[in-house]
């Protein structure tokens, strides 16, 4: 138990790094503002719940988790098991299921079970984040349509029907002119950034969303908002509901899986993006574990939502310069800090901005261009990805996993035999 508390190891050299942590923290903070706000939408909580829990699951993670690096909070991942969870029992529940959850997160720390990320193959983790990427944007209908979401057969049936109803009343103009605004900026800023060779990096997601509220506030478009957060923004959730605990063992289970996998992957991934750096601490996967049971606890109790480990906002740390968790920490204090002061502003951020960011964002994550490469490879590896992403897109991102992990061994065992067979 000792071992997955913090101690002073956990911050080599902050007296050297402090800066630069300062400025990563800081710009993952901006970039992290409108992804909470988003998630916490697209939950169907509210932004204030994306709010609290990259604050509170933010600085509880990467204070207690096991990498230096990681970056938590509401994620798409997270956002797409979540949606049909609120769909059918409704918000009241959401606290006590991040609670148990993250008690199980925790529990799984303690009882040292890290290492099982390990045995996941990489190509079923392809799989399961390109089809997390879809998912996302197709959840995004709404937003960039300014209508309300038409429920349907899971994630691409609600995206059909909500379409149609959307066809059917009248495409909004003005919400997908604000859409492609947006979208034209967050990819178009970077490039004009660098051709004009800016001194100070601004997050392009920030960017896209000023410019295109400004642009907002000088027409006469009336597109919905983000609205007034509520002024007491933590407070104590009601745990009680009028369902009983068994029925809800089965959404239990299933963010707990998603936290510890989702969470574990993206500090592997930072460990890899800074693993021939000086400042290298590799990751303690258990510790990792811990420290997001804490968050989701936590986040949950207190008016949020469970949380896992952020693969873009981490990699927007790793990019920016962080060396310690103090970085991650900083992100958490920044937001609390946007969060009252900026709140007038916040209110009146149009939805279809927000749906934009989040679409740029999914294609982020879904990386064309490392599909492209993974195709590429062995036949396994490719047929491999395309069905888990297919089993995440329309049935459901923990059987995604499962159904690919067991699938790769079983294939993989067969060739190895037919290959031993034909040598002999």
């Amino acid at each position: 138990m000792i071992k997955l508390f913090p101690t002073a190891e956990d911050f080599p050299k902050f007296k050297e790094s402090w800066k630069k942590d300062l400025v990563a923290g800081v710009t993952v903070g901006i970039v992290a503002l409108p992804l909470a706000l988003a998630f916490g939408i697209t939950t169907g909580t509210g932004a204030a719940s994306g709010l609290i829990t990259a604050v509170i699951a933010g600085f509880l993670a990467a204070f207690f988790g096991g990498s230096n690096f990681q970056v938590s909070g509401p994620t798409g991942a997270m956002t797409v098991v979540l949606v049909p969870i609120v769909s059918k029992y409704g918000i009241t529940v959401l606290p006590l299921i991040g609670l148990f959850a993250g008690i199980i997160v925790l529990i799984a720390g303690i009882l040292q079970l890290g290492a099982i990320i390990k045995r996941v193959p990489w190509s079923v983790m392809e799989g399961f984040t390109l089809g997390i990427a879809l998912v996302i944007a197709l959840q995004q209908l709404p937003g960039a349509l300014a209508v309300k979401s038409v429920s349907g057969h899971g994630t691409v049936g609600t995206a059909i029907n909500t379409f149609r109803h959307a066809l059917s009343i009248g495409l909004n103009w003005q919400a997908l002119l604000v859409v492609a605004i947006t979208l034209t900026i967050k990819f178009g800023y970077p490039k004009l950034a660098e051709y004009w060779n800016f001194r100070i990096h601004v997050p392009a997601s920030f960017v896209a969303i000023v410019i295109a509220n400004l642009l907002l506030q000088l027409t006469n478009f009336t597109l919905p908002t983000v609205g007034d957060l509520p002024k007491n923004l933590f407070k104590w959730a009601n745990l009680d509901n009028n369902i009983a605990i068994s029925n809800l063992v089965i959404p239990i289970l299933e963010i707990a899986l998603l936290a510890a996998i989702e969470s574990l992957l993206s500090a592997r991934v930072a460990d890899g993006m800074v693993q021939h750096q000086d400042f290298f601490h590799p990751y303690n996967p258990n510790r990792e574990l811990f420290g997001q049971g804490l968050a989701s606890i936590f986040s949950s109790v207190f008016g949020g939502l469970p949380a896992t480990g952020a693969i873009a906002r981490t990699g927007v740390n790793v990019r920016s310069g962080a060396r310690t968790r103090a970085a991650a920490t900083i992100h958490a204090l920044f937001l609390l800090v946007a969060v009252f002061i900026l709140n007038p502003i916040i209110s009146q951020i149009s939805t279809a901005s927000l749906a934009a960011i989040l679409i740029g964002t999914s294609y982020r994550i879904a990386r064309p261009s490392a599909i492209k490469e993974a195709l590429a490879t062995t036949k396994l590896d490719a047929s491999i990805l395309l069905i888990t992403a297919l089993i995440v897109l329309t049935i459901d991102l923990i059987w995604g996993i499962l159904i690919g992990t067991v699938l790769y061994f079983i294939l993989n065992k067969l060739i190895m035999r037919a290959k031993s067979k034909s040598n002999q």
